[in-house]
């Protein structure tokens, strides 16, 4: 099976003053990328990890282009973040890289060789 990844916007700052005719301007978020996959043991089991992060972004210009906050969607702000240094392809990598940790473990750990379940 293939990972299921979600961005999600948690928060998001805004300005209480005007910024260059602009009110209400996102200056910085919080953001989150899931991943989950599901196994097809008896019973399935879901591997589930999160990457998570801030961002911040610049003030808009005066007359430039500007989307009220109201309008705002959450795929305009996750693409905010990802030009404004949040690298999708490697976040979603380390999901990846995650949850085959989880499916496939490199590590275990055994019963301590001296511990016995029986009792004498």
């Amino acid at each position: 099976m293939s990972a299921t990844i979600n961005w999600i916007v948690d928060w998001m700052d805004t300005s209480t003053q005007t910024i260059n005719g602009f009110q209400h301007v996102v200056l910085s978020c919080g953001w989150r990328c899931n991943g989950s996959e599901a196994n097809t043991a008896n019973p399935p089991v879901t591997f589930t990890t999160s990457v998570y992060g801030t961002c911040t972004f610049p003030e808009p210009q005066a007359g430039g282009s500007f989307i009220p906050y109201a309008q705002l969607t959450q795929a305009e702000v996750l693409g905010w973040c990802w030009a404004n240094g949040v690298n999708q392809t490697a976040t979603e990598a380390a999901v990846n890289a995650n949850l085959n940790a989880q499916i496939n473990p490199t590590q275990a750990q055994l019963p301590l060789p001296w511990a016995t379940t029986a009792s004498h």
